[in-house]
């Protein structure tokens, strides 16, 4: 078992931010890699669409004989973290504790924003996992159209920055000195996002945390590929183009994104709606979260990943 791979899954090309900081962490370790593309994006899905489709991606990397599964996407994240440790018997690794771990970390002020899909933020899962961080004020603002620039290849540009502004005034009028890019697409948008939101503030991304937290259960579980084998080689899966998945992901990984393969899927993606018109009004949906020590510790997330 020791010698199977990792398994990394996510809705698109967003998940590779984790996996490359987990090949440079563990570079011993093989890989594959399932983007579902041709259902792509997630976020505008009902919650019980988005766990079915991610379980049933989580199922083909299982299949492949993986030894611990990466659910490299916020979105899946709140749909399905809970089933899938509870329906496979290696141990899975999550997104959300880890950002959350590392804001807690950097943040000033208490006073810390997250953006992510419609999804993701309407799940308040992140309110959830802020729960045992006392003192810690929440914002969390959607910003749907994101994800369709990256998996486009576009991460600057005038319509961009517009779009930028107005999605991040929330967070700006709250005042956070810390945003969690609360979706895996997102660190190839750190340019304009940092451009907006100013240099006093400190952007995070989970992929290093989950990465460390990769690390942490390999080596708990005595998983650990044999540093002397011959170097690991990864797959990479998608759903969609592999094509376009190849030009857009080698942002991420560059040249080791060698080959990928396309692999079917249930039912074609949504149609991605035009972006919202660049105005200082804001398009995007908000939430403000109590501070922690206000809320139902009940509801807190677990810590440890399992």
């Amino acid at each position: 078992m020791s010698g199977a791979p990792v398994g990394v899954f996510d809705s698109g090309v967003g998940g590779l931010t984790v996996a490359r900081a987990i090949l440079d962490q563990l570079p011993h370790e093989p890989l594959v890699y399932l983007g579902d593309t041709g259902r792509a994006p997630y976020g505008p899905r009902p919650i019980a669409e988005v766990r079915r489709y991610a379980l049933e991606c989580l199922d083909r990397l299982v299949d492949e004989g993986v030894k611990l599964l990466v659910i490299a996407c916020n979105t899946a994240s709140a749909a399905c973290l809970r089933d899938a440790r509870e329906r496979y018997s290696v141990p899975v690794v999550e997104v959300i504790m880890p950002a959350t771990r590392r804001a807690v970390a950097a943040t000033r002020s208490g006073r810390v924003g997250v953006i992510g899909t419609v999804a993701t933020i309407g799940s308040r899962a992140y309110d959830d996992a802020f729960t045992a961080a006392a003192g810690v004020d929440l914002t969390g603002v959607a910003c749907p159209a994101f994800v369709d620039f990256v998996e486009r290849g576009i991460t600057s540009g005038r319509q961009l920055l517009g779009l930028t502004e107005a999605y991040l005034a929330p967070l700006q009028e709250a005042d956070v000195d810390t945003v969690i890019l609360g979706c895996t697409h997102y660190p190839l948008l750190t340019g304009v996002i940092g451009l907006v939101m100013g240099e006093g503030v400190t952007l995070v991304s989970s992929a290093e945390e989950t990465a460390k937290d990769t690390y942490r259960v390999l080596a708990r579980d005595g998983l650990f590929r044999d540093p002397d084998l011959p170097p690991p080689s990864h797959r990479f899966l998608t759903t969609g183009d592999p094509t376009l998945f190849t030009r857009v992901g080698r942002r991420f990984l560059g040249p080791e994104l060698v080959q990928v393969s396309a692999v079917a899927s249930g039912e074609p993606s949504l149609p991605v709606p035009s972006p919202p018109p660049a105005t200082r009004t804001s398009t995007a949906a908000v939430w403000t979260a109590r501070p922690a020590a206000d809320q139902d510790s009940s509801q807190q997330s677990p810590v440890v990943p399992r």
